[in-house]
């Protein structure tokens, strides 16, 4: 239950971040955080259906609609998704005119990649008149006036845009590059007056340019002249021409187009409801296991408690046996009255343990048996790390040391140093390290003498 409210407050805690962006039009940083609630609960209605909301905000009417039928299945009755679905539905003029923007949009599209941009131009105000939410499409028409250096107009676009969406990062990517053509078109103009030489010839002021090469270049010029001239009369028949020769060509693709673009709309619309889906599952798949994993390590710890417990009670018991149990238990996983059973256990039998281990571990140590002291006075650091200011730790790291370990060695010579360095094994400590950190310095440098 502890995890389950975690998790419901996770999705609760991003709903709330999502709802305060999308009051603001923040609505990218709104989708994120709807998204990321959703992850954390597939079935928090509320963040489901306020993503559906902020997707219609910004003209994403398909993207709306799955939301809303997703959050209408996971509950039937009593959700205001059917409220929206059908508001949607009901208006079948408004329903035809998004669905004509989005072909229209789609058709804008492939005028672009044609090089088309006067005819984008026009069918994309339609489409904003038409659909006056539909982001992409002022973005789009943007990205056009900027590609044929109408800044103003895509000033005005942008403007607009970034009202429907904050933080959206293709308008701010946009507005960014629109200011720097501003920079570069006031430096071309400075540098046009840089350039020029101003004087006076009586009442008038002249100017003229600083290097003028007009008359060294006339003679060139005179005969690029004659092929500019052929050049433009063969561009004059190629456009009177061309346009009564492939306009039936250009009709038939046009029809193709649009029969591709509505079959290609239906088909994203199918494919981002269904993967959506797909993450829920996987979200929810790893929130499961997750949670299965934490179940399993408190079923354990309760069961390694209880053994203790019955043994405890009992009265038949051996303090290192019972250590050793008690040393499975995570205290973290338990409830409170179970964590006060297990402080009042751990009380009674860690001392006598650790002194029993200690001096187990004492004796493998004298009869350099690594292992065994490793395995006991590990024991008793994890029972009480503090045993006899500090010895059992040291003891451990002597330990490790003898056994070749010089990385676990290392980091209980330094918990000595960070925790006991008042102790009397704080000096021999430091020492114990330098000599691990100089063999490491020569087997970097002339390979391990050993």
């Amino acid at each position: 239950m502890d995890y389950t409210k975690k998790i419901v407050y996770q999705s609760n805690y991003w709903y709330n971040d999502g709802l305060r962006k999308a009051r603001i039009r923040d609505m990218s940083g709104a989708i994120a955080s709807l998204r990321r609630s959703l992850q954390f609960n597939r079935e928090n209605i509320a963040a489901r259906n306020l993503l559906g909301l902020v997707y219609y905000g910004i003209g994403e009417v398909p993207e709306a609609l799955v939301e809303w039928i997703i959050s209408k299945n996971l509950r039937p009755r009593d959700n205001i998704a059917d409220y929206y679905i059908k508001n949607v539905q009901s208006s079948a003029k408004e329903l035809e005119t998004i669905n004509l923007a989005i072909r229209k949009f789609n058709q804008c599209l492939a005028y672009c990649r044609q090089n088309g941009e006067d005819l984008a131009v026009i069918q994309l105000k339609q489409v904003i008149s038409a659909h006056p939410d539909f982001l992409k499409a002022y973005q789009l028409l943007a990205l056009v006036y900027l590609h044929t250096e109408q800044y103003s107009h895509a000033r005005q676009i942008l403007r607009t845009a970034r009202k429907l969406d904050t933080t959206n990062e293709t308008t701010l990517h946009y507005i960014h590059e629109l200011m720097q053509h501003r920079g570069r078109g006031r430096r071309r103009s400075e540098k046009k007056k840089e350039d020029a030489v101003e004087y006076n010839l009586g009442n008038e002021t002249i100017i003229q340019p600083k290097h003028s090469r007009l008359k060294e270049m006339s003679s060139h010029l005179a005969v690029a002249n004659i092929f500019i001239g052929a050049a433009i009369g063969a561009a004059l028949i190629w456009f009177l021409v061309a346009p009564a020769v492939n306009q039936a060509r250009s009709n038939q693709m046009n029809d193709q187009m649009r029969e591709y673009s509505d079959k290609i709309t239906s088909l994203e619309a199918q494919v981002s409801a269904q993967t959506r889906t797909l993450d829920n599952y996987r979200a929810t798949g790893e929130s499961v296991e997750a949670d299965a994993q934490a179940a399993q390590t408190t079923r354990d710890s309760y069961e390694a408690l209880m053994a203790v417990s019955d043994q405890y009670d009992s009265g038949e018991y051996s303090d290192a046996t019972m250590a050793d149990t008690l040393l499975n238990v995570s205290r973290d996983a338990l409830g409170e009255s179970a964590q006060a059973l297990y402080d009042q256990i751990s009380a009674e039998i860690y001392p006598n343990a650790c002194d029993s281990n200690f001096e187990t571990g004492t004796e493998a140590l004298a009869l350099q048996d690594y292992q065994t002291a490793i395995d006991a006075f590990y024991k008793v650091v994890r029972m009480n790390e503090g045993y006899n200011s500090g010895q059992a730790v040291y003891n451990l790291a002597q330990a490790y040391q003898g056994n070749g370990d010089n990385e676990n060695a290392a980091v209980y010579y330094q918990k000595i140093l960070d925790s006991y360095g008042g102790s009397d094994y704080a000096a021999d400590a430091q020492s114990a390290l330098d000599a691990i950190g100089q063999s490491a310095g020569g087997d970097d440098t002339s390979g391990s003498a050993e």
